[in-house]
């Protein structure tokens, strides 16, 4: 299952990637719910929100060794729960769909951008970032559901 979900998660990630290089840097913009909803072409060269600009060694290092832990801790490990085995997939994806961009192309390609008007803008992302935000939600729900049961 842990093999499926990361490989659904690439080829969704590299689709959407190859579908923003090819099309949306051609155009300023793509919207899709006026005032909300829209894609845009951007190269991020940091992180999440833009914090470690122009660090692609660096961050392509720690995205590599949280790859492994990972790994060896579901090989390793074997965990029994569903909910802790999807959520490590998840962002197992994600992280592997960035660091290709990062490695390939030492930028990663976001594209997705949530907005209200022109006042607030979320950061723009992508596919892989999605990934892991849902995985890494969905570990800390895994990890409230043991503590508590653990009481």
């Amino acid at each position: 299952m842990e093999i499926l979900i990361i490989v659904l998660g690439l080829f969704f990630d590299r689709i959407t990637k190859i579908w923003a290089l090819n099309t949306l840097i051609k155009v300023p913009e793509i919207v899709l719910i006026k005032d909300f909803f829209s894609f845009s072409y951007l190269e991020n060269r940091g992180a999440a929100f833009g914090i470690f600009q122009n660090k692609v060694l660096f961050l392509s290092l720690i995205t590599f060794i949280i790859m492994l832990a990972i790994v060896y801790y579901l090989i390793k490990y074997k965990p029994n729960s569903k909910l802790l085995r999807i959520s490590l997939a998840l962002i197992l994806s994600g992280a592997i769909g960035n660091l290709i961009d990062r490695v390939g192309y030492k930028y990663v390609v976001d594209f997705i951008m949530i907005h209200y008007k022109d006042e607030y803008y979320f950061p723009t992302f992508n596919v892989a970032d999605m990934l892991v935000v849902i995985g890494t939600a969905l570990l800390a729900i895994y990890l409230m559901k043991e503590e508590n049961y653990g009481k």
